[in-house]
């Protein structure tokens, strides 16, 4: 619920603090004293978009401040809190200024945040019903929501029950119309992947194979060079004749073995005589012993060199085919392995989605049937609704002096979409045998003030209204009424009140009478309005506030008419509050119902003691 107010440079008003209580607060003064400008600051404070022609002519900016009650788990606590406002126990304080150029700024909880946060926190908090601001009413799927708000436990399970429906049927239909949408570019993935695993199928290469191969290329194509290097050096260290031609090379004599063999028979006859020779000459043998495992395996080499030309051909062949595949699926022979089973397993799983499509389609056609059933049960639990909303609304109408009209809530058949199978349509006709019309065109904006006071007051009757919004503003919703009508629009808002925190700027002494408290605005002599300037009345002040209303001014007759006003109204007030005694202790703050009983008896006792 709303705490206070304050207003600073906005309009008429140069500077106004509002405190506010739960139940029935109404906001009276005279013409041009800045009543619609209060309302115009709140709808600042709850985001509605800024207009430099509301600052104050001498001020540099608008600045509107507001305090909120939010219980714990309330959803407008929570979306303070995720833009990083801070609350003081259960109070949020908001904050909007709007400078001579235009500029805005808002604040949550002390921090700054754009100005839609102000507006989502305020659809959760606040409803403001003014003659040009009736937005349940303008906007169509609004009309949908207060129907399904007022209908009860059975239409919210067949409502529940259809969005279940809805989101299976929905799921299903996006995932097979995302498969059918990719069936072209899906066959052509197969047939290029197909290819592909063929192709490497037929050359059939194994892991490693591209390196081997490379290396026996090298050796095949220059396997004469590397058969007479080896042979030469085979000479070299044996002295034997390997291959014919080397006498041609120069190669000739003992060779290294030879020589070392010689070189250790030399040593080896004194080397007892001095342990360093003996030393050396065993370096010596392990020489020669390592350049007979080199002779020998110089040998083998010659021995196993291939210099077959049909086996180069083959593998330089081998090596074209694996470029192949390495110049299109990878680096190497492995990378193109891999990319084969990662495009195995892809191409079966494309190869699978036609039967996933089939599946699909029997699901589909299933749970379409599912959400027909679900869309006739929601519908069928709207036309029950909406009958009894009607005749709610009608008799509450009756009461605001809309006795003579006709409310229709109009169902039509569509296809199923997000909130089921029907366009809902709140239709008016002013007068009885006039054709009903889309309410935002055929009603006034005093009627469909009226008309939004109505329903709130029927929504709240079900429990409904204070549950999500708590408190209400309405502008001048008497507009065009008077009299005993009057009364009854008042009856009717101290109803609503007996649910949530209610607040109305009024012209009419016969609503006025009916709140728990109420404010008058009173312009300074140089036409602004000044804190001081907004209070409270009661007793002998509230009476000559009524007084002036009702144009009887300070005369004994006007104050009379006023007492017996205030206390008829008093009166009705508590003989509904004892036939509706469930809800003395409305949801809108924690002392709602104890501060309300504190006013009425104030009231009762100061009534005798007024002139």
């Amino acid at each position: 619920m709303l705490e206070e107010i304050r207003i600073a440079g906005l309009g008429v008003i140069d500077e106004a603090v509002l405190a506010l209580h739960p139940g029935l607060t109404v906001l009276t003064g005279e013409t041009g004293a800045g009543k619609t400008m209060v309302v115009q600051g709140l709808g600042l404070l709850l985001g509605s978009r800024a207009d430099a022609g509301l600052v104050r002519t001498g001020r540099a900016v608008t600045e509107v401040e507001g305090i909120l009650t939010l219980p714990e788990g309330h959803p407008g606590r929570e979306r303070a809190q995720e833009a990083g406002g801070r609350l003081d126990g259960d109070e949020l304080v908001l904050a909007r200024t709007v400078s001579g150029d235009g500029r805005s700024r808002a604040y949550v909880g002390g921090r700054s945040a754009p100005v839609g946060v102000l507006a989502e926190i305020g659809e959760r908090v606040v409803a403001v019903h003014g003659q040009a601001d009736q937005w349940r009413l303008r906007r169509p799927d609004q009309h949908r929501a207060v129907l399904d708000g007022y209908g009860g436990a059975a239409l919210a399970g067949a409502r529940a029950a259809y969005l279940q429906a809805y989101a299976a049927w929905r799921a299903a239909c996006d995932e097979r119309d995302r498969l059918r949408a990719l069936e072209r570019d899906r066959a052509r993935e197969v047939d290029s992947l197909t290819a592909a695993l063929e192709q490497i199928e037929r050359v059939d290469p194994e892991s490693g194979e591209d390196q081997a191969l490379r290396e026996e290329d090298e050796r095949l194509a220059h396997a004469e060079g590397l058969r007479q290097s080896a042979a030469q050096a085979h000479a070299l260290l044996t002295g034997e004749d390997a291959t014919a031609g080397l006498d041609d090379s120069g190669v000739g004599g003992p060779g290294a073995a030879g020589s070392l063999a010689q070189a250790r028979g030399a040593l080896a006859q004194l080397s007892r005589h001095d342990p360093r020779l003996a030393a050396l000459e065993s370096r010596v043998a392990d020489a020669a012993y390592l350049v007979a495992d080199l002779g020998a395996d110089l040998a083998g080499y010659l021995a196993d060199l291939d210099v077959d030309p049909t086996r180069l051909a083959w593998v330089q062949a081998r090596r074209a085919d694996l470029g192949a595949l390495t110049r299109r699926y990878g680096d190497t022979v492995d990378d193109v392995l891999a990319w084969s089973r990662a495009s195995a397993q892809r191409l079966a799983e494309l190869l699978a989605t036609d039967d996933r499509l089939a599946s699909l389609d029997g699901q589909v056609a299933g749970l379409e049937t599912e959400l027909q059933v679900a869309a006739t049960r929601l519908s069928a639990a709207r036309r029950e609704a909406a009958v009894r909303f009607e005749q709610a609304l009608e008799a509450e109408l009756a009461h605001l002096a809309l006795g003579s009209a006709h409310l229709r809530v109009a169902l039509t058949t569509r296809d199923p979409g997000p909130h089921g199978a029907d366009e809902v349509e709140i239709q008016w006709a002013a007068n009885v045998g006039s054709p009903a019309r889309p309410v935002t065109k055929a009603a006034s904006g005093g009627e469909l003030s009226r008309l939004m006071l109505a329903i709130e007051v029927v929504t709240g009757a079900g429990g409904g209204a204070g549950e999500h919004v708590p408190t209400f503003v309405f502008d001048e919703v008497d507009a065009g009424v008077g009299g005993a009508a009057a009364l009854d629009v008042g009856a009717r808002l101290a109803a609503l009140a007996r649910h949530a925190q209610v607040v109305v700027v009024t012209h009419l002494a016969q609503v006025a009478a009916y709140a728990d408290r109420h404010l008058v605005v009173r312009k300074d002599d140089d036409g602004s309005v000044t804190a001081s300037a907004v209070t409270e009345v009661t007793a002998d002040d509230r009476l000559r506030e009524l007084a002036r209303m009702m144009g009887g001014g300070s005369s004994p007759e006007g104050l009379e008419h006023a007492r017996v006003l205030l206390t008829r109204a008093q009166e009705q007030r508590e003989g509904a509050a004892q036939v509706d005694p469930g809800h003395a202790a409305a949801p809108v703050g924690r002392n709602m119902a104890r501060r309300r009983a504190e006013a009425q008896a104030g009231a009762r006792k100061r009534t005798p003691d007024m002139p």
